[in-house]
Order: structure tokens, then sequence, then C-alpha cells
């Protein structure tokens, strides 16, 4: 059971400054003024360079446990994966200041995308229990994929360190990953009892509504579940078709996809291969697993502070 948190407890707050000091400074003076005015406790647990955050977020949870406080995360959809990963098992308070291109996570929860308004959650909001999704050990909020859409995300963030982060920058780093060849995923899957072999550029495992509606495929969800996508293997045309059918919504209408929902999923190659591990993208962070790959719902959720109306509507936060 989780903790509650004291009537006003310290803020943790992760920030991942590796995108830009300047940029990070900015944000972290904008949530210093908010939480001075109303009199907030809070702590910053900065880290400048990426490959440190876990340990960072690590720190920043352990301060969190010996103290009650609420542990936040200051950054992107992958920050705010790589801070929840520490929090989950800590059955800490989580919050989180969306500074990102898509924010999927902060927006399905109604979590405003300005730093300001964001924060003021942070003062006035309600943990309430919010889904994990996770992938062997590894938790991810939006979703989990692998085959062609991890090596979409690579290619992506290679543009954006190049052209800077925008949707129009990430949506033609897409289309020159089409114009790529891509091996073909040979997968044996199992779930519901049942077990089937399956080819396909890539299996995406969605955990937000949110982007599972953008897409056109969150018919597959149900209360307490996962859902899956696979493409079947077609050609340049036909994944660019596939990609107009998702931007306008309508991808679970194709005949060349496969959309499930469920509890339990496991995946492993369905021939012997010389490399073991897989490439999996969680949240937009690429890594290798080793098989068999078990997507599941975390029977533990995360106490995410949400928006509480009341509170809003009393205080005049628009």
């Amino acid at each position: 059971m989780t903790d509650p948190p004291s009537p006003s407890p310290t803020l943790h707050i992760v920030i991942n400054a590796g995108s830009g000091h300047q940029n990070a400074d900015a944000t972290q003076a904008v949530i210093a003024g908010v939480l001075d005015e109303a009199g907030r406790a809070y702590r910053f647990h900065r880290a400048d360079d990426p490959a440190r955050l876990p340990d960072v977020a690590q720190a920043a949870v352990a301060a969190a446990q010996a103290d009650g406080g609420v542990v936040v995360a200051a950054g992107g959809d992958g920050t705010i994966n790589t801070v929840a990963q520490q929090v989950l098992a800590s059955g800490r308070p989580f919050g989180v200041l969306p500074q990102g291109t898509f924010n999927y996570f902060s927006r399905a929860h109604g979590i405003p995308s300005d730093t300001a308004q964001a924060t003021r959650v942070l003062v006035t909001g309600t943990p309430r229990p919010v889904q994990v999704g996770l992938v062997n050990d590894r938790v991810f909020l939006v979703n989990a994929s692998l085959g062609l859409y991890p090596k979409l995300l690579e290619d992506r963030e290679a543009y954006k360190r190049q052209f800077g982060r925008s949707r129009l920058v990430a949506f033609a780093a897409g289309l020159v990953t089409l114009f790529g060849v891509h091996r073909k995923l040979r997968l044996q899957i199992e779930y519901a009892e049942l077990s089937q072999r399956l080819r396909t550029p890539t299996l995406f495992v969605g955990n937000n509504r949110l982007q599972m509606e953008q897409i056109g495929a969150a018919g597959a969800f149900e209360q307490g579940q996962l859902a899956a996508i696979a493409l079947r293997p077609v050609g340049f045309f036909g994944m660019l078709g596939l990609l107009l059918r998702g931007a306008m919504s309508r991808l679970a209408d194709a005949e060349n996809v496969e959309n499930f929902g469920f509890d339990s999923l496991a995946v492993r190659p369905s021939r012997l291969r010389r490399r073991k591990a897989m490439k999996v993208a969680t949240d937009g962070e690429v890594a290798w697993l080793e098989p068999p790959l078990e997507f599941r719902v975390s029977p533990v959720p995360l106490q995410l502070l949400t928006p509480n109306p009341a509170a809003d509507g009393a205080s005049g936060t628009p």
C-alpha cells in the first residue's frame, strides 16, 4: 500500500538538462518561481549528462523515501519513463512537468504542457493510480515496440539533433526511415491461450489511450489491458499508406494491420538467431532485451499527481 504524503511533502524534481543548459535553466527558474510563491518545499536533482539520469533519479527517489516526499520528472516522455522506472517500486507519489514534443503521458492525464500551470498541479493535485506497462523488467508508460519503430526512433533522434525538435522534423524522419530496406521480424507470439507465428516489420504495444486514439487503434483497449499492433509485410507505398491512415486516425481499418488487446503477451524469435537479444524501444528509449519478451500490466500502479478541478477552480488556475 502506498504511504500517504505528508500535508506539504517536499517535491524532489528530477530535471534532464542534457538537451541544453539554457533551456533547463529557464525551466528551473519557472518551476522555482511558482513553488516559492506557493511556499512549497522543493529540491532540484539535475542531470547535466543524460547518461546519469537513471542515477540522479535513483538518488531523488531515495531522498523522497527518507523525507516522505514526492518525486517529479521534468522532461519528455523518455525522461518521465526513466524516472518512473525508479519510482514504481518505491510507492512514492509521482509528478510530471512535461517538456517534450508529444507529451502523450501527461496529456492523457490532463496535465498542462505549460510549465507554470503543470507546476501548480504539483501543489494542488491529487494522487491517482495510473496503469504502467512492463516488458520484462522495463517500464513503459506510452508504448513499447520492436522492429521498424525502434529504427524510426533512432533516426528521429538523429534528425532532431541536426534540425531541432519539432513535429515536422519527426514526420520527415519517419519518411526517410520508410525509404530504407528493413528486415522482417519472424516472431512466435502467445497470448490469451493462443499461439501463432507472425511475420511483421514492427510490433507495437500501446499503454496510452490518447496515442492509440490518434492513430485510430484504440478499439482493442479494455480496462486493465495493453493493446498490440502488428503490421503485415508491405512495400514502401503500402507502408506510406499505413502512415497516412495513422495520421487520419484510421490505422485499425487497414487490412494489413492486426490489432488486439491482451493481459499478457510473450514474444520470441520463431527461428534461432546468432544474436539472442532483441532491440526494444520503451517510450522512445532503445535497449537490447533477452527473449522471451513478456509484455504485461504492472501489478503496482504509479500514484500520479493529477489536476484537482475543485482546487484549481478555487485558486483561479486556468
